[in-house]
């Protein structure tokens, strides 16, 4: 082979070999599909079945909504951190005569990157007074969502207020 052809082969080569490269990074630098409508579709789901697991007044069901280091401020109480910490709170609150809770989110926001999302909603709680009367307490809520690893969503921070 001769020199001259020798160093066509080379450059069209290394032309090519850059051709390959600069495609492999433009692929690599292309954003992941938008998943964020999926993910506010999974949360709604995880909020109608938390409603339930609430209603059915199973606390350790209820817990499972959280991630393990999760806060739970409940209007009036101690922070709650952890799951266990939680279920205690949980049980408690369902524990308590006349209880019965409903919530609804009304703004579900997931972040660009897809790892967290912010809820916002209001919820009614009955609780008995001291007479034995039902009192409903009207009331709005903010939950921090975070999704953990293989994809599930958990509560990081759950912050009821009442609005009463």
């Amino acid at each position: 082979m001769n020199r001259s052809y020798s160093t066509l082969l080379f450059c069209i080569l290394a032309l090519t070999l850059a051709a390959c490269n600069a495609g492999n990074q433009q692929q690599s630098q292309t954003a992941p599909p938008d998943q964020r409508a999926a993910d506010e579709s999974t949360i709604r789901g995880l909020d109608a079945d938390w409603v339930k697991a609430v209603a059915a007044k199973d606390a350790t069901l209820v817990t499972s909504f959280y991630a393990d280091g999760a806060s739970l401020f409940p209007p009036g109480a101690p922070v709650a951190t952890g799951k266990d910490t939680i279920l205690k709170a949980w049980t408690g609150l369902m524990g308590m005569p006349g209880f019965a809770l409903t919530f609804a989110p009304t703004k579900i926001e997931v972040s660009r990157a897809g790892d967290l999302a912010y809820e916002l909603g209001e919820y009614q709680m009955t609780l008995n007074d001291k007479q034995g009367k039902p009192q409903t307490d009207k009331g709005k809520y903010v939950v921090v969502w975070g999704k953990q690893p293989g994809g599930t969503w958990k509560a990081l921070v759950d912050a009821p207020t009442t609005s009463q």
